[in-house]
């Protein structure tokens, strides 16, 4: 059984005034989840505004974040892209020493066919590593059906999971239905979350997760737990949240949180920016609400 179970972060990258890597903002993002129930930790996602860190950096940022969990939570890391074979060289030649599998994301642009798709995970499960699949068709054009990441669970045993954030929740309950014994499936829109773990998910890798850590825990173990009624009141006490900070694009949602919360200031590299102040103020309202 995956030891991926549970409420998973996709970490954001805090950055200075200046734009720099804010690292003792990151130290605190860390320990703020370990502290606080999360599960594991993912590195270098999209989340993490990745597609703007220099290759230094990312070097950096992952180095930093190894040294604070300091082994006490499960790491992922993020390497994906549209180029299939530059992928490969990218997952053999980085030390995945430190990581429980890679999170690669379908490539984005391209749009490629079922077919494609397919062959581009076979070409991953190549390297021998613990990968996870990513699907989300509203950053990469193309949605993996059901049916190729079925084939795929089939057929590579180390494509052992999929983050799945396809926008029709019946394509998850088809996965979770006909997946064959030693693949898991997470969601990876943070409103599915709930109902998805009920049907026999195994949780998340979240945005809203790292903001709110405990809440969001808590509502996945009672899920769990068959405790669906106390799962929906901290669901419904989030949700609205959940919406919010996706409003105008992640992760300028989350950092107003997380800058309110005193964890990071409030910084974004181009070409994303900050919430707007309409939405800033209604991201702070609703945290007074969920108080």
């Amino acid at each position: 059984m995956s030891i991926l179970k549970g409420v998973g972060v996709a970490l954001i990258t805090p950055f200075n005034e200046d734009l720099s890597v804010d690292f003792d903002s990151l130290t605190k993002l860390v320990e703020y989840n370990i502290e606080n129930g999360t599960k594991y930790l993912v590195v270098l996602g999209t989340t993490a505004e990745a597609a703007t860190l220099s290759a230094e950096e990312k070097k950096q940022v992952t180095d930093h974040i190894i040294k604070v969990n300091n082994q006490r939570l499960p790491l992922v890391l993020g390497i994906g892209g549209n180029n299939t074979l530059e992928v490969k060289k990218q997952i053999e030649e980085t030390d995945l020493s430190a990581f429980e599998a890679v999170l690669s994301v379908s490539p984005y642009y391209n749009k490629p066919n079922q077919e494609g798709l397919y062959q581009h995970y076979k070409v991953l499960a190549s390297t021998g590593k613990k990968i996870i699949i990513y699907n989300v068709p509203s950053r990469t054009g193309q949605n993996i059906e059901a049916e190729t990441t079925l084939r795929l669970a089939r057929e590579f045993p180390n494509l052992f999971l999929i983050k799945e954030a396809a926008p029709n929740i019946l394509q998850y309950f088809d996965i979770l239905r006909k997946k064959p014994e030693g693949f898991s499936l997470v969601s990876g829109d943070d409103e599915f979350t709930l109902p998805v773990t009920l049907a026999g998910g195994d949780g998340v890798i979240s945005v809203i997760g790292q903001a709110y850590p405990k809440e969001f825990s808590t509502m996945v173990q009672l899920a769990f737990e068959g405790k669906i009624q106390e799962a929906y009141a901290i669901h419904n006490k989030l949700v609205d949240m959940t919406r919010l900070i996706f409003a105008e694009g992640n992760p300028c949602g989350v950092k107003v949180i997380l800058t309110e919360k005193g964890i990071i200031k409030n910084h974004l590299r181009l070409p994303l920016v900050k919430a707007s102040e309409g939405l800033y103020d209604k991201i702070k309202a609703e945290m007074a609400c969920i108080q």
